[in-house]
């Protein structure tokens, strides 16, 4: 079986890949399996500059074609907010604090002005060609308490109105169908064709 490098050490997000790649006959390996000692710091403003970032620095060392993320939730009402400190809105990658943070600001705002985004950017790096990124979306509204028990990050609170749920009730399948991750990754399947042989 191919294998494919993800640039990560979240499981969660090691899920959301192997839902997408495993069906296109990819096996999918994070840094807990190639890199478990490498850390690499996500100093970029943007999800594009981080992506690309971890890409690089990753294919860099292994000599390998990598596939990196960066990915997060935009609120509308919060400017943009969390963004690209998602992960670290409350402190240090701790879903239940952020999501309480978000909860605790969205306070009293009503339903209609609650929209929001999950933006994902990938980058895919190599040894012999130039680093390439894609972009996904998934528009949403963050309601005022949790629902559902799958995902991670702030899946429980992310609403998606054209299927009546939130994306923690959503099956793996489901999600990969119309997620920021999986939309990129689908733009991203035909530089797949042509680089992973």
């Amino acid at each position: 079986m191919k294998q494919v490098v993800i640039a990560t050490k979240n499981k969660g997000k090691a899920k959301d890949f192997e839902a997408i790649f495993s069906p296109l006959g990819y096996e999918v390996v994070t840094m807990l399996d190639v890199a478990p000692e490498m850390e690499i710091d996500e100093t970029g403003s943007t999800f594009e500059e981080n992506a690309v970032l971890k890409a690089e620095t990753l294919s860099k060392a292994l000599g390998k074609i990598v596939i990196a993320d960066d990915s997060g939730l935009e609120i509308d009402v919060l400017g943009g907010e969390p963004g690209v400190y998602s992960a670290r809105y409350a402190g240090d990658h701790d879903d239940e604090a952020n999501i309480e943070k978000v909860l605790e600001k969205l306070q009293g705002v009503p339903e209609e002005n609650r929209t929001a985004r999950f933006v994902c950017a990938i980058a895919i790096s190599g040894p012999e060609f130039e680093t390439k990124t894609v972009f996904g979306m998934c528009e949403g509204v963050i309601l005022t308490e949790k629902r559902g028990s799958n995902g991670f990050g702030y899946d429980p609170i992310f609403y998606v109105p054209e299927l009546g749920r939130t994306m923690a009730e959503l099956t793996a399948e489901e999600k990969g169908a119309i997620s920021h991750r999986g939309n990129a990754i689908r733009k991203l399947t035909k530089e797949l064709e042509n680089l992973l042989i």
